[in-house]
Parts: C-alpha cells; structure tokens; sequence
C-alpha cells in the first residue's frame, strides 16, 4: 500500500502525518511537494493525503490579499497549484482522499468553495495557537464522520485561523464546533465517488492532548486504511 502526502512546512510535523498513517504497518507513505516534482507520481499510489500547512493564496476562492493573519512571508501559490492537480487526479482515479486542515480547505476551495479568511479576535482564542487549542465538536447523524468515531460529540485539537464559508460543490457540513465553525466535511452523495473525508483538526497530533486513542484520531485512520484497501482490491 502507497499512501500520498503532501509535504508540510515543519520536518516535525511532517513526521506525525508519516509516524501516524504507518502505525507500524506494511504501509508506504511517499511525500508529494513542489521541490520533487513529482506530481506524476501519484499515478502509482493508492490514496492522497492532503496536510496542514500555510493560508491558500486567496485567487483561489475570490479572497482579499489584505486580512488579518495573513502569512507574513506571502503565499506559496505554487503549492496550492500542486496540490489542487493532485486532488484532482485522485478524483479522477476514484483513489481515497483525507484532508487534514489546510487540505479541508483545499478540497472545498477546489470544488468552488470559499473560506472565512480570519475568524476574528474571540474565535481565535479557541481556534488557534501554538501548542494547538482543545474544544469540543458536534457530529452530525447520519454522515460517515459519525458512523467512523460512533459518537456525537467529541473532543479534539485546533490550529486555524481559516475555515469554509460557502462550502464546495457535492460537500456536506459533518462536523461542527460549539461556536458553529465548520470542522469537518464529506460527500453529500457518496455512491460512485472515491471516498473522502476531511477535517479541520489534526488528528495525526492527538497524541499531544493525550487523546491518541481517542476515536477521532484512531478510527479515522482505520477507516481509511480500510478504505484504501477496498479501493485496491475493487481495482484487481
């Protein structure tokens, strides 16, 4: 099993995305990035994994360049081209795809979504920080996000600043915080789509909040493991 990820701005974060997906499994993760250039090869691997990371260049949702909490380096545009042709190819390739906050945010933002630049003074404070922010959310009945962690509220770690506003074309809000913030989305119609699942949470660096067997963190990476193999398996 090849599982792409995408390449994140921090070595140490990075290696939680790699160290959590493994699990001490015979899984192969391969980071994907602009300096390899390899995006071609995702034709030989058999899910997507979209990380964390740096703001999406506001072009791509009809965004303003002046916001509070922009990057103070500028965008990385060049990144957010990457990785919407990755996803893109993954769609197009019915393989898996999990979105890890920022890759939420790609994901809505490539289906024609937009995103709240900066949810303000008040819903940073529980939002986002370094080390992450810890609050609790709401899942909706009825969405794959419930029927994989089994229960309605939960409690897990935030870093953001960003969130969706107008949600992405085939999406649906499965997960939201107490404050209303949208933490998590999938597919409205699943039947003959890749599965996909994508939260605004980090559930790669639970271990953090000592939460790493909680089922937000394990049983969204059993489950799309599980996914991957299906996915593998259909394709023989």
């Amino acid at each position: 099993m090849k599982i792409a990820l995408t390449l994140t701005e921090s070595d140490d974060k990075h290696h939680n995305y790699v160290k959590w997906l493994m699990n001490d499994e015979d899984i192969e993760v391969i980071t994907f990035s602009v300096n390899k250039k390899n995006a071609d090869d995702i034709a030989n691997c058999d899910a997507l994994v979209l990380s964390g990371g740096i703001d999406i260049h506001p072009e791509f949702y009809g965004g303003s360049l002046e916001y509070p909490k922009r990057p103070k380096k500028g965008w990385k545009k060049e990144r957010d081209l990457f990785e919407k042709s990755l996803f893109a190819s993954a769609l197009e390739h019915s393989k898996p795809i999990l979105g890890i906050c920022r890759g939420l945010q790609l994901i809505n933002i490539s289906l024609n979504g937009t995103l709240v630049q900066n949810l303000g003074d008040e819903l940073n404070k529980i939002h986002e920080g370094s080390p992450d922010k810890s609050h609790q959310v709401q899942i909706k009945k009825d969405t794959i996000l419930h029927a994989i962690v089994g229960t309605e509220k939960t409690e897990i770690n935030s870093a953001h600043h960003q969130a969706i506003d107008k949600l992405g074309k085939g999406l649906v809000i499965n997960a939201r915080s107490f404050d209303g913030v949208t933490e998590g989305v999938e597919w409205k119609d699943p039947p003959g789509k890749p599965f996909l699942l994508a939260v605004q949470w980090h559930p790669e660096r639970m271990f953090e909040f000592h939460l790493e067997n909680s089922p937000v963190a394990k049983a969204i990476r059993e489950r799309f493991i599980e996914e991957i193999k299906k996915s593998i398996a259909n394709k023989k």
